[in-house]
């Protein structure tokens, strides 16, 4: 009888396990981030939070040592819609992208650069959305503005695949990325916008859907006020020292990549919801990472 007990008890835990942030259990997931660096003049703030400098090499860090690799099936950046590709700035977002796909093993042909090709970006997330599921749905992690990801919703629609929305988990943490126009927001353009140009919010994104996409927003991942808390401690960098001085190459390359910030922050606030995703835990710090990672992102 003890040892049934204990087979049940096994068995219950190991399930409890794989069921992580919002029940997540191994299933398909893609990500959308900005971290747009070339001017983008026609907005007040031309360039974007260079927070993704940094969220974006971490949260595939994350994936990586979670061995997540095949669950990623897109993740497209720099997706301010109607900014101009980089031609005369450094693109930031592409030498993180690039850096991550060397050091750990994923498979190019998941990443896009909006600012480049919007198009090809806007038809493989479409894609990944319309094949959704109950028994295969999709996990959307939201790095940057919605007007992206509302109109690869828009095509899915268009396809006559609306259903597959009901299938579609989309996670946030930011209500700036969720409320925030690049294009018909008065207080922010430098000129006027016609209506049909317009960007659109998350609210309208969910409307769009006929409230079928399902909807989370984490806990804000910043925390300025205690560097030892989440993913932004501001200009307290002694709390990733360890990235510094690892063994393992990678996670020094890391450290380098959020040292890029332009204003000179530490932060890497986004891969807070990939942690979450991942481990269930939306209260991450410097410390829980270090111990995530452990001897190394392959150890």
């Amino acid at each position: 009888m003890r040892a049934l007990l204990f087979s049940l008890v096994a068995i219950i835990l190991s399930g409890q396990a794989l069921a992580t942030g919002w029940q997540y259990n191994n299933n398909r997931f893609a990500i959308s981030a900005d971290g747009n660096n070339q001017a983008d003049f026609q907005h007040k703030w031309p360039r974007a939070d260079p927070d993704d400098w940094g969220g974006t090499p971490v949260a595939l860090a994350i994936i990586a040592k979670k061995q997540a690799h095949k669950n990623l099936v897109h993740y497209s950046y720099n997706n301010f819609i109607d900014a101009p590709p980089h031609t005369t700035e450094t693109n930031e977002m592409a030498i993180g992208v690039n850096g991550a796909i060397k050091h750990w093993g994923f498979n190019p042909d998941k990443f896009f650069d909006v600012s480049h090709n919007s198009e090809t970006a806007l038809e493989h997330l479409k894609a990944e959305i319309a094949k959704s599921t109950k028994q295969d749905p999709l996990y959307f992690i939201h790095m940057g503005p919605t007007e992206f990801f509302y109109r690869a919703v828009q095509r899915v629609i268009k396809a006559g695949k609306a259903d597959s929305l009901s299938h579609v988990y989309v996670i946030s943490h930011s209500g700036y990325n969720n409320q925030h126009l690049r294009r018909g927001d008065p207080k922010f353009d430098k000129s006027p916008v016609a209506p049909q140009d317009k960007h659109h919010k998350m609210s309208e994104l969910i409307e769009l859907t006929g409230y079928r996409i399902n909807f989370k927003q984490i806990q804000d991942q910043n925390a300025q006020w205690d560097p030892n808390k989440l993913w932004s401690s501001e200009h307290d960098w002694s709390v990733w020292a360890w990235m510094k001085d690892h063994k393992d190459p990678s996670v020094q390359w890391l450290y380098e990549r959020m040292l890029v910030n332009a204003k000179g922050v530490a932060d890497c606030s986004d891969a807070g919801m990939v942690y979450y995703l991942l481990t269930g835990d939306d209260n991450g710090s410097p410390a829980k990472l270090q111990a995530f990672i452990g001897e190394g992102i392959k150890a």
